[in-house]
C-alpha cells in the first residue's frame, strides 16, 4: 500500500472547480467507494483505495484537533464542513473543503461515511493555512499524542474566540476570505 508511506513532496495538486471528490467509508473510515476525481487527485487506484482507511491521505501538517472536531461532530450524528490538508501516494498535497455526513440505515444506525470535497477557493486556503499552523504549532509543544489532541483543541477554541468552526468555515467561504 504505497500511499502509507507517503512523505510530502511539497508538490501542489489540484483538481477542476466544476469537479467533486466523493468517497464512502464503513463505520470504522475504511474506504468502501472512491469516485475517478478521488482516485485520481490521491495517485492511487480503486484496488489500492477500497479497503484502506480513510486517513490515508492525511496530511501529517493537519492539525490533529480538526480531526477530533470532525469526528466528534460525526459522533453527534451531525454533517461538517471542513478545509482539509490531503496527502496524495505520490506525495503531493492538496487542499479540500469537505462536507462529511453520516450515513444512516433505516433503523438509524450509522453504517458510514459520505463524504463530497471541492475545489476550495485560494484566499480561504490561505486563511486556513495560517489557523492551521497556529494549531499545528501548539499541538507539535506536547510530548504524546492525548496532550498534542487536547492542546490543539484549546488552541483551536483560543483562535476562535465566540465563533464556532462552523461560523469560521462559513465565514471564510461565503466571501470573507474567498
Amino acid at each position: 500500500m504505497k500511499a502509507t508511506q507517503a512523505r510530502p513532496t511539497g508538490v501542489e495538486r489540484t483538481f477542476g472547480p466544476d469537479e467533486i471528490i466523493v468517497t464512502k467509508t464503513d463505520p470504522r473510515g475504511i474506504i468502501t467507494y472512491a469516485n475517478e476525481v478521488f482516485l485520481r487527485t490521491s495517485a492511487l487506484t480503486e484496488p489500492e483505495a477500497v479497503g484502506l482507511p480513510h486517513n490515508v491521505i492525511r496530511h501529517p501538517d493537519m492539525p490533529r484537533a480538526v480531526f477530533k472536531l470532525l469526528w466528534d461532530t460525526l459522533g453527534r450524528r451531525e454533517e461538517i464542513f471542513a478545509y482539509v490538508l490531503n496527502l496524495a501516494a505520490d506525495g503531493a498535497h492538496y487542499w479540500v473543503f469537505a462536507h462529511v455526513t453520516p450515513s444512516l440505515s433505516a433503523d438509524g444506525r450509522v453504517v458510514g461515511y459520505h463524504s463530497n470535497r471541492r475545489l476550495p477557493q485560494p484566499a480561504a486556503v490561505a486563511e486556513v493555512r495560517r489557523l492551521y499552523d497556529r494549531i499545528r504549532a501548539a499541538e507539535q509543544r506536547q510530548p504524546s499524542t492525548p496532550a498534542a489532541v487536547e492542546a490543539g483543541t484549546q488552541a483551536l477554541a483560543d483562535e476562535l474566540g465566540d465563533q464556532t468552526y462552523d461560523e469560521y468555515v462559513w465565514g471564510l467561504t461565503n466571501g470573507a476570505g474567498a
